[in-house]
């Protein structure tokens, strides 16, 4: 909890010369929660108790969210000082990745990650998933890089480049995805291209075009899947990032706010709705998914309260045998949203 990391922040604050964020979007396997655009109202509270400081340094994990959600947070984040850190205890991935390319420099352990930025599509429009059909509301994401790599493959591996050739590729593929949904994947991607230039113009300068291009290549569609993890090694050494290597004494204090916040946060425990009520009829439980912390501001946590309850449902059989009963688990959920704990 909060009591139990504070001593950490104040060393992290002091050692850095800086002031201590913490975001934390939890990746708990069924309570997976994203960066979204509603942290932004508690982000501003934060940075109006720390006021305009010399440096921010924000402690980030997180598997990734909306892109314009993390554009935002950069640029909300710099109005309040002169220089901004990221700190990557463990994974900063896909937009997460975004907000380091806006960073001044990057503190990464040897077990952090950046990742790709491609993004996926999500809409109402995307195709049917084959794997749930009696589920017409269940969609597929739709790989913006999926997409161009299929371009590509067809000019490439088939030699198909006349504009008519090309014309068929589109049509064939427009039968499969809507229209509508290939026009929101190009801008999609020319979105997070130009988001992404502009935050390492920050970071690197507008006078390195060249290694900016270079970064913006490799994360957009040169490494290849969106699951591919960049190392600080690769990041520095290849990709030409402001990467810092935490000393012994930095990483320690690091390691041991990530391991309390994955404990409080329950990371690593799946919420299996049997292993929660476990015997009982009945049981409450609370989830609490996603963090924003700093010394000033307290804590501004998003929670899931709900009830779980054993129900007995008769499955009918052939007249000659009885029926058989199966036992389900209702999840009532009772709330779900922010509130603040101020530590004081």
């Amino acid at each position: 909890m909060f009591s139990e990391r504070v001593d950490n922040y104040r060393w992290l604050e002091a050692d850095r010369k800086s002031k201590i964020l913490v975001y934390v979007t939890g990746d708990r396997q069924g309570m997976e929660t994203q960066i979204s655009s509603d942290a932004l109202e508690y982000f501003s509270d934060h940075l109006d108790k720390i006021g305009k400081v010399e440096k921010i340094s924000l402690v980030l994990y997180t598997r990734g969210g909306d892109t314009m959600a993390a554009w935002s947070l950069v640029n909300l984040v710099r109005q309040y000082c002169k220089s901004f850190e990221v700190i990557i205890p463990s994974k900063a991935r896909s937009s997460g990745t975004i907000i380091c390319l806006g960073a001044d420099s990057i503190i990464m352990t040897k077990q952090a990650t950046l990742g790709p930025i491609d993004p996926s599509v999500n809409g109402s429009l995307n195709p049917q998933n084959p794997q749930e059909p009696n589920n017409p509301a269940a969609r597929v994401p739709v790989s913006v890089e999926s997409i161009q790599g299929f371009i590509e493959l067809a000019k490439k591996e088939f030699n198909l480049t006349h504009k008519s050739d090309l014309k068929e590729i589109l049509l064939n593929l427009s039968d499969k995805v809507h229209p509508l949904v290939l026009g929101n994947v190009y801008r999609s991607r020319a979105q997070i291209q130009m988001v992404a230039r502009k935050l390492l113009n920050k970071q690197l300068g507008e006078e390195n075009k060249y290694k900016i291009d270079k970064i913006i290549t490799f994360l957009c569609s040169d490494s290849g899947s969106h699951d591919y993890a960049i190392y600080r090694n690769e990041a520095k050494d290849e990709l030409g990032l402001n990467i810092q290597k935490p000393n012994d004494e930095q990483y320690s204090i690091i390691a041991s706010i990530f391991e309390d916040i994955r404990a409080e946060l329950k990371l690593l425990q799946p919420f299996t709705p049997n292993f929660e009520i476990g015997n009982s009829d009945r049981a409450d439980y609370t989830c609490r998914r996603v963090l924003i912390e700093s010394i000033n501001g307290g804590t501004d946590v998003l929670l899931t309260d709900g009830t779980l309850s054993k129900t007995t449902q008769n499955i009918p059989q052939p007249p000659h045998l009885p029926p058989v009963q199966r036992t389900l688990i209702e999840n009532q959920m009772n709330f779900e949203g922010w509130r603040h704990e101020d530590n004081s």
